[in-house]
């Protein structure tokens, strides 16, 4: 990891996130220079760090984060403000839900096709779809695109600890979590599931529908994994450094 940037607050967090942010491009899980991900700095979780408005996933870094404050009505004014949709959505996620410490949103390919159903729960039918067995909301209520009243009522669906993900009706999906790794590993299981679960969908044959208590007993599983989702980050960021990307600047 390279040095910090002199004055630079939360650098290890802020490596983290870039790595997070450049290993999302690789996996064509993002989409232009539309989505947003945000980590909180301080204990009550209003101060957060997000991606530079504009900005490309690949060419995001450690030093490019932006800081700012939920409650500080005068964010948009400032010269370095973010998009407006992730003032709208993160902002009110990080305004209402302390625990919420790191927000990742993307418009992924098959987590957003599940999006586009009828019905976009993701049922439990193997061992990575049972991770969000009871940790998954569906929005079914688009009401347009992330500004602030729209955050708003994703951060009310959020309202439950146990909740760690949003399907965003008609829009994509949100996942949440206690650190960059967390959020990042369950951001890459859900678009691994989805996809899992199209896939299975597509054969037109019945489903393996895994029974409530075995999916839950797996979900709890995952939860108590130890240091899973830290060794994901970890040798992602490891890759990127024999790479010298130079994201970690």
């Amino acid at each position: 990891m390279n040095a910090p940037v002199a004055n630079m607050t939360n650098w290890a967090e802020r490596v983290d996130m870039a790595a997070a942010f450049r290993w999302t491009a690789r996996l064509n899980l993002h989409e232009a220079v539309a989505n947003h991900f945000s980590l909180a700095t301080n204990p009550e979780g209003s101060r957060f760090l997000i991606n530079p408005n504009g900005r490309h996933f690949s060419r995001i870094t450690a030093s490019s984060l932006v800081e700012i404050d939920a409650n500080d009505p005068g964010t948009m004014a400032r010269p370095d403000a973010p998009d407006p949709t992730a003032w709208g959505l993160h902002g009110s996620l990080h305004r209402a839900l302390p625990h919420a410490r790191c927000v990742m949103h993307v418009h992924s390919i098959h987590a957003t096709v599940l999006a586009s159903l009828a019905d976009s729960r993701l049922p439990a039918i193997d061992q990575n779809t049972a991770m969000f067995f009871g940790r998954h909301v569906v929005d079914d209520h688009y009401g347009g695109m992330a500004f602030e009243e729209e955050g708003a009522r994703c951060a009310h669906m959020l309202a439950d600890p146990k909740i760690t993900t949003m399907v965003m009706g008609n829009h994509g999906v949100l996942v949440i979590g206690q650190t960059v790794a967390e959020a990042f590993n369950r951001l890459y299981y859900f678009e691994r599931s989805a996809e899992t679960y199209i896939r299975a969908l597509q054969t037109g044959k019945a489903l393996r529908v895994l029974p409530d208590a075995i999916a839950e007993k797996t979900a709890q599983e995952w939860e108590a994994y130890p240091g899973f989702a830290e060794a994901h980050l970890r040798e992602l960021k490891a890759i990127l450094d024999e790479e010298r990307v130079g994201y970690a600047v």
